[in-house]
């Protein structure tokens, strides 16, 4: 295996994953010189390129480079992939994503956030509020802080703070101090097959806590106390049978203000000004790993106040003219279900409308009821094409596969462009709540749909 300290030039196939990309971007900042390859370009591979990162789109043998040491690729890129093949057949170093993550990581104190949902949330207040409160970490992101604007910084202190992905079992090279796992339900079963082995994978990375550590769960979760002198703490928005929960929660003024309470100890007039009920749950969580880090809530306090979120996860882009404006990255059933309702507790009295666009086809086959159930509770659902991204489609799973089975809210299919024209020929008929949702290139309707809803 590769000695990360004598690597000095690095290839990446996927940079533009925002996993990799934090990668690429650790390298960089280390003074190695980092290239990569990514299908399509994206506003993030242009601002590696901006930070002095080299980016092809070109699967060709005459665009990559040659002279370089270590390989990094992540498991969704094809196997037909000219450059991976290449480098495999010269027998060039090549490392999975996770195992980069796991050598930088063997010797700092870890506090590693797992979940199929809210892991990217937590780590990034975690990070935050580490940051914000001068004790400082590094931070291995699964989204852009809005913040810092980046999804990766360095810290002369030892500390890592790092998303721990479950796709391709990629969080079992990690080595944690502090776990924590946020939710377990079944994802990636094209990776993992069934609803048990999701489980067993998540009860597996909890068994990688160092002696002495922590482990923070959502309450409820069907893990095992781990063995030895680990700590094991539940948090929970409501249920005052978790070790963790919060008190007189309400909204002022838009944000959230509770107070937290439970066996940890109590913490009084925390605000969040992030929208979803779900987020001020996924503070517990960050609260609780950074108390055992010995922070105190005069520091946790005044930096969760200033949290300012995560790009694509509950942010606004409208609140004017009549008109709000939500994307999300929401592209499991959970996730659509806890952000419809939370823009629902928010704006009571508007229509909610949602455009969503589905990622797999294997993800749209396995929760299609699910998709349906959550989308029924808006009012008006616009569904894009499914997103293939690593996939091939699979004969007879479509959108409508998911349309079919709704029965409440209004519904169509409509491509990207069809829905623009449709949201410029309602936007001065009617006030509109808009969400858009969906993990794939959905993203690149934000600008386009924020001056539609901010002409008058």
């Amino acid at each position: 295996m590769a000695d990360l300290k004598n690597i000095h030039s690095i290839y990446f196939i996927g940079i533009g994953g925002i996993g990799m990309s934090a990668l690429a971007r650790y390298f960089r900042f280390h003074g190695k010189t980092v290239s990569g390859y990514d299908k399509t370009e994206t506003v993030l591979t242009r601002t590696l390129a901006e930070e002095g990162i080299h980016v092809s789109y070109i699967d060709d043998l005459s665009a990559i480079p040659k002279d370089i040491q270590l390989v990094v690729y992540t498991p969704a890129i094809p196997k037909d992939h000219k450059g991976l093949n290449y480098y495999r057949e010269h027998g060039y170093d090549l490392m999975k994503r996770s195992e980069v993550l796991g050598l930088i990581t063997e010797d700092s104190l870890n506090i590693c956030v797992a979940g199929t949902h809210g892991k990217t949330t937590i780590s990034t207040m975690i990070a935050h509020i580490l940051r914000d409160s001068g004790v400082g970490s590094n931070a291995f992101l699964g989204g852009i802080s809005v913040n810092y604007n980046t999804n990766f910084w360095s810290n002369e202190n030892n500390i890592c703070v790092v998303e721990a992905d479950e796709y391709d079992r990629s969080f079992l090279k990690l080595h944690p101090d502090i776990a924590v796992i946020s939710s377990m339900d079944p994802d990636h079963l094209d990776i993992y097959g069934t609803a048990e082995a999701v489980k067993e994978a998540f009860l597996a990375f909890s068994e990688k806590i160092k002696s002495g550590g922590t482990l923070v769960q959502k309450h409820g979760l069907p893990i095992p106390k781990p063995a030895g002198d680990i700590l094991q703490l539940s948090y929970h928005l409501t249920d005052h049978n978790a070790d963790v929960y919060t008190k007189n929660l309400h909204i002022r003024s838009g944000n959230y203000v509770f107070d937290v309470e439970g066996s940890e100890g109590k913490m009084e007039g925390v605000e969040l000004h992030v929208g979803g009920w779900h987020n001020v749950e996924n503070a517990l969580a960050a609260i609780t790993a950074c108390r055992k880090l010995g922070l105190s809530g005069e520091k946790i306090i005044p930096a969760l106040q200033n949290y300012k979120g995560v790009k694509r996860r509950f942010e606004y882009h409208v609140q004017s003219g009549g008109h709000v404006y939500i994307d999300d990255y929401a592209h499991h059933p959970r996730e659509l279900e806890a952000l419809i309702s939370s823009a629902r507790e928010l704006f009571p009295n508007r229509k909610l409308m949602v455009i969503f666009q589905p990622h797999l086809f294997s993800r749209t086959r396995d929760f299609a009821d699910g998709f349906a159930n959550a989308l029924d509770q808006s009012d008006e659902v616009i569904l894009l094409p499914v997103y293939p991204a690593r996939e091939f489609p699979i004969e007879g799973i479509s959108s409508a596969t998911i349309l079919d089975k709704m029965v409440r809210a209004e519904k169509q299919i409509l491509t990207k462009q069809e829905a623009l024209a449709y949201i410029a020929s309602i936007q001065k008929k009617e006030k509109i709540l808009l969400i858009t949702a969906g993990a794939g290139d959905i993203d690149e309707l934000v600008k386009p749909l924020t001056e539609i809803l901010k002409t008058k």
